[in-house]
């Protein structure tokens, strides 16, 4: 465990600090390299090849970051309200297969990002995404590493998973709007569209998420429960109750 906490300190922070890294390039090679990078990016633009694989970059991590990450986290919190032992390890199975594939499609993304893209780090969405895979990988680890549950450590675990998981929704979506501009700067693109549907979504996954922990309550409104004080509104009084009430009120 004590492993794992120096892990998750080192990441983080080479994830912030790739962050906050400023652009590395000196004037003259501005200069020197400005006639060519034009050249380069309208030929770029013009190149049928590199429009397909742009895009395929972007579905990537689209159905990674922004669909079955998500997808995976609303699946496993329904298991709280689940007590049986068949649904939870279906839940917990379903939830497991999900953020492999997400890291899977991730990791896919990123090798053709290597591979084929021109990677200068000098944009957010660049190292927005190197700091993203790197605790990918780490919560994978963390999650295939996890202690028995009333174990020591099980809180600790707890924490550092669900904190993991929520730094890489965060920074995932946030790449996704940022990969969006990106393209449209690549490309001259307009980008309001799949923006509008890309918002839509989150915002659909975010009520969804908010919506889980009020539908319990929700379908208790109408039950009352034993440990609950009864009020007079919240029972129906008998005719031969109320001939009682009436006899009384005439003494």
């Amino acid at each position: 465990m004590q492993v794992l906490r120096r892990l998750v300190f080192f990441t983080v922070h080479a994830s912030l600090f790739i962050l906050v890294l400023p652009p590395v390039s000196s004037s003259q090679e501005h200069s020197k390299t400005t006639s060519h990078a034009s050249k380069k990016d309208n030929n770029d633009k013009l190149s049928s090849k590199l429009m397909f694989e742009i895009t395929l970059h972007g579905f990537l991590l689209w159905a990674s970051m922004g669909f079955l990450m998500p997808v995976g986290i609303l699946v496993i919190r329904m298991s709280n309200r689940v007590e049986c032992g068949r649904k939870l390890k279906v839940l917990f199975y379903t939830h497991a297969i999900l953020q492999i594939l997400a890291v899977l499609i991730a990791t896919a993304g990123a090798v053709m990002s290597i591979k084929n893209f021109n990677n200068s780090f000098n944009n957010y969405h660049q190292r927005i995404g190197v700091a993203l895979y790197g605790i990918i990988w780490l919560q994978a680890l963390v999650g295939f590493i996890r202690p028995r549950r009333g174990s020591k450590g099980r809180s600790v675990w707890f924490f550092i998973h669900w904190l993991l998981g929520t730094a890489v929704c965060l920074l995932g979506v946030l790449n996704i709007y940022t990969g969006l501009q990106a393209y449209h700067e690549k490309t001259s693109r307009g980008i309001r569209f799949w923006t509008i549907i890309f918002t839509a979504e989150m915002s659909f996954l975010a009520f969804f998420y908010l919506f889980q922990d009020k539908w319990l309550h929700i379908q208790r409104q109408g039950v009352v429960l034993g440990n609950e004080p009864i009020m007079p509104n919240d029972q129906e009084i008998s005719p031969r109750d109320k001939q009682k009430e009436l006899k009384i009120l005439t003494c």
